[in-house]
């Protein structure tokens, strides 16, 4: 979205990562930034999650942010190596109550999108698969592809190379839609628990004092770019489905997974403090 935004504002735009405590430092820099519209932060589902995983944060999650828009939403997906005798959701389940707590499944963390998805997953079907968290998706995904983990929840982009190499069998989506890049590969909800959601997201936020008027106008402008043709393309083409909506929106969005995913994590007893 930068060189696009960068020619709508007439100003270059400088991506600053700063990675570090599931999203928290990078979060906080802009929570505590010059609310002029010129500094901002690209959450992802972990924000919604944080409030819940920790017993003090450096800001207030709703109380210190602007919503200015929802960008996109991610599948996360269900892959399993292939010497795992399960093709479906319902040969899972049923493989998983055979056998509590042996079968694993890798994440790339604790509180991570993908461990929340297979806690909701755990919680909805009933079966007490055994959590595995690594240091990022890449580690996580190579030893499901060595086969020393049979199972990973991970997002769409991670994987989809491994499954479409054949290295990887796709289980299902935790998306309430089927992926476009992977259109035969069912929908945990469409496998008898309707209404399954667990998609990752991202999102922009400015810092809460930001004059109205400029949180409106970065609106405007960030979805005029998610809806430029060629950007929507890229995201789709990378397993992304771009939304762009209101602030308002976005706002009722971030409430609603918070409450979501704070019942998940206490039922499951995460915590990374």
């Amino acid at each position: 979205m930068g060189p696009k935004l960068a020619d709508l504002w007439g100003q270059q735009v400088v991506v600053d990562n700063r990675p570090g405590a599931g999203t928290i430092i990078g979060t906080d820099l802009v929570a505590k930034a010059v609310p002029d519209g010129h500094t901002l932060v690209m959450v992802y589902t972990g924000h919604a999650a944080n409030p819940s995983l920790h017993s003090k944060l450096p800001y207030d999650t709703l109380r210190d942010f602007a919503p200015v828009t929802l960008g996109t939403t991610l599948p996360i997906i269900i892959v399993a190596h292939p010497s795992l005798p399960a093709g479906s959701v319902k040969e899972l389940i049923a493989l998983a109550k055979a056998k509590p707590r042996q079968i694993a499944f890798a994440t790339s963390g604790n509180g991570s999108a993908g461990h929340l998805a297979g806690e909701l997953f755990k919680s909805v079907a009933g079966v007490n698969l055994l959590h595995i968290p690594y240091k990022g998706s890449a580690p996580a995904i190579a030893d499901v592809l060595g086969g020393q983990v049979p199972i990973t929840f991970d997002g769409l982009p991670a994987a989809l190379p491994h499954v479409q190499a054949g290295k990887l069998r796709a289980i299902a989506v935790t998306s309430l839609e089927r992926s476009p890049l992977l259109p035969d590969v069912a929908t945990v909800a469409e496998s008898d628990f309707p209404g399954f959601s667990a998609d990752s997201w991202f999102g922009v936020l400015a810092p809460a004092k930001t004059p109205p008027a400029v949180v409106k106008q970065l609106n405007a402008n960030m979805v005029k770019v998610l809806q430029l043709p060629e950007i929507r393309d890229r995201l789709v083409a990378m397993g992304y489905r771009p939304i762009a909506n209101t602030p308002e929106q976005f706002d009722a969005f971030i409430r609603a997974e918070i409450a979501k995913w704070a019942k998940v994590i206490k039922e499951a007893g995460i915590t990374v403090d």
